[in-house]
Protein backbone atom coordinates (compact mmCIF):
# COMPACT_ATOMS: atom_id res chain seq x y z
CA UNK A 1 0.00 0.00 0.00
CA UNK A 2 2.74 2.47 -0.96
CA UNK A 3 2.55 5.33 -3.39
CA UNK A 4 5.49 6.78 -5.26
CA UNK A 5 6.00 10.54 -5.24
CA UNK A 6 6.84 11.16 -8.89
CA UNK A 7 8.82 14.38 -8.39
CA UNK A 8 11.47 13.08 -5.96
CA UNK A 9 10.86 9.36 -5.75
CA UNK A 10 9.90 9.55 -2.07
CA UNK A 11 7.68 6.68 -1.05
CA UNK A 12 4.57 7.63 0.90
CA UNK A 13 4.00 4.80 3.33
CA UNK A 14 0.71 4.01 4.97
CA UNK A 15 2.12 5.35 8.25
CA UNK A 16 2.95 8.63 6.51
CA UNK A 17 -0.60 8.88 5.22
CA UNK A 18 -1.84 8.32 8.76
CA UNK A 19 0.41 11.11 10.05
CA UNK A 20 -0.77 13.49 7.32
CA UNK A 21 -4.37 12.63 8.14
CA UNK A 22 -3.75 13.18 11.86
CA UNK A 23 -2.16 16.57 11.09
CA UNK A 24 -5.21 17.54 9.04
CA UNK A 25 -7.55 16.52 11.85
CA UNK A 26 -5.52 18.52 14.38
CA UNK A 27 -5.58 21.51 12.04
CA UNK A 28 -9.37 21.33 11.61
CA UNK A 29 -9.88 20.90 15.35
CA UNK A 30 -7.51 23.80 16.07
CA UNK A 31 -9.43 26.11 13.74
CA UNK A 32 -12.72 25.21 15.41
CA UNK A 33 -11.26 25.69 18.90
CA UNK A 34 -9.79 29.06 17.96
CA UNK A 35 -13.15 30.25 16.59
CA UNK A 36 -14.92 29.18 19.77
CA UNK A 37 -12.18 30.68 21.93
CA UNK A 38 -12.47 34.00 20.12
CA UNK A 39 -16.23 34.08 20.79
CA UNK A 40 -15.72 33.34 24.48
CA UNK A 41 -13.03 35.99 24.81
CA UNK A 42 -15.33 38.55 23.18
CA UNK A 43 -18.06 37.51 25.60
CA UNK A 44 -15.62 37.96 28.50
CA UNK A 45 -14.88 41.49 27.30
CA UNK A 46 -18.61 42.21 27.32
CA UNK A 47 -18.82 40.88 30.88
CA UNK A 48 -15.92 43.15 31.88
CA UNK A 49 -17.69 46.17 30.36
CA UNK A 50 -20.95 45.22 32.05
CA UNK A 51 -19.20 44.88 35.39
CA UNK A 52 -17.85 48.42 35.09
CA UNK A 53 -21.32 49.73 34.22
CA UNK A 54 -22.89 47.93 37.18
CA UNK A 55 -20.28 49.30 39.57
CA UNK A 56 -21.22 52.82 38.47
CA UNK A 57 -24.98 52.23 38.67
CA UNK A 58 -27.18 53.52 41.50
CA UNK A 59 -27.43 50.70 44.06
CA UNK A 60 -31.11 51.37 44.70
CA UNK A 61 -32.16 51.39 41.05
CA UNK A 62 -32.96 47.88 39.77
CA UNK A 63 -31.38 46.81 36.51
CA UNK A 64 -32.73 44.23 34.05
CA UNK A 65 -30.66 41.06 34.07
CA UNK A 66 -31.21 38.33 31.50
CA UNK A 67 -31.00 34.65 32.37
CA UNK A 68 -31.71 32.48 29.36
CA UNK A 69 -34.77 34.10 27.75
CA UNK A 70 -36.11 35.74 30.91
CA UNK A 71 -35.32 39.16 32.35
CA UNK A 72 -35.17 39.77 36.09
CA UNK A 73 -34.89 43.08 37.88
CA UNK A 74 -31.96 42.93 40.27
CA UNK A 75 -30.12 45.52 42.27
CA UNK A 76 -26.62 46.24 40.91
CA UNK A 77 -24.94 44.29 43.77
CA UNK A 78 -27.16 41.27 43.03
CA UNK A 79 -26.44 41.58 39.32
CA UNK A 80 -22.70 41.79 40.05
CA UNK A 81 -22.85 38.57 42.09
CA UNK A 82 -24.72 36.79 39.30
CA UNK A 83 -22.30 38.17 36.72
CA UNK A 84 -19.39 36.94 38.82
CA UNK A 85 -20.80 33.39 38.77
CA UNK A 86 -21.26 33.50 35.02
CA UNK A 87 -17.74 34.89 34.52
CA UNK A 88 -16.23 32.04 36.53
CA UNK A 89 -17.98 29.53 34.30
CA UNK A 90 -16.84 31.42 31.22
CA UNK A 91 -13.24 31.54 32.47
CA UNK A 92 -13.29 27.77 33.07
CA UNK A 93 -14.52 27.27 29.51
CA UNK A 94 -11.76 29.54 28.19
CA UNK A 95 -9.08 27.64 30.14
CA UNK A 96 -10.47 24.31 28.91
CA UNK A 97 -10.33 25.50 25.29
CA UNK A 98 -6.84 26.96 25.73
CA UNK A 99 -5.67 23.57 27.01
CA UNK A 100 -7.24 21.80 24.01
CA UNK A 101 -5.69 24.39 21.67
CA UNK A 102 -2.25 23.79 23.21
CA UNK A 103 -2.68 20.01 22.85
CA UNK A 104 -3.48 20.45 19.15
CA UNK A 105 -0.50 22.75 18.60
CA UNK A 106 1.83 20.30 20.37
CA UNK A 107 0.49 17.37 18.33
CA UNK A 108 0.90 19.32 15.10
CA UNK A 109 4.48 20.31 15.99
CA UNK A 110 5.45 16.68 16.53
CA UNK A 111 3.88 15.59 13.27
CA UNK A 112 5.51 18.47 11.38
CA UNK A 113 8.94 17.40 12.62
CA UNK A 114 8.38 13.80 11.51
CA UNK A 115 6.86 14.65 8.14
CA UNK A 116 9.31 17.40 7.20
CA UNK A 117 12.18 15.09 8.18
CA UNK A 118 10.99 12.58 5.61
CA UNK A 119 9.49 14.76 2.88
CA UNK A 120 11.35 18.07 3.23
CA UNK A 121 9.89 20.76 1.01
CA UNK A 122 7.80 18.20 -0.89
CA UNK A 123 5.05 18.65 1.70
CA UNK A 124 3.42 21.84 2.94
CA UNK A 125 2.17 21.71 6.51
CA UNK A 126 2.05 25.45 7.11
CA UNK A 127 -1.24 26.66 8.51
CA UNK A 128 -3.13 29.88 7.94
CA UNK A 129 -1.30 32.78 9.68
CA UNK A 130 -4.46 33.69 11.58
CA UNK A 131 -4.26 30.26 13.26
CA UNK A 132 -0.85 30.90 14.83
Amino acid sequence: MRQEDESEGIEVAWEDQQRISAFSKYNTRLSSIQDELKKLQEEKELYDDLEMELELADEKEPVPYQLASTFFHLTPPQALRQLSLERRTLQKDIRRLEKRRDECVDGMKGLKIELYAKFGNQINLETDPKDD
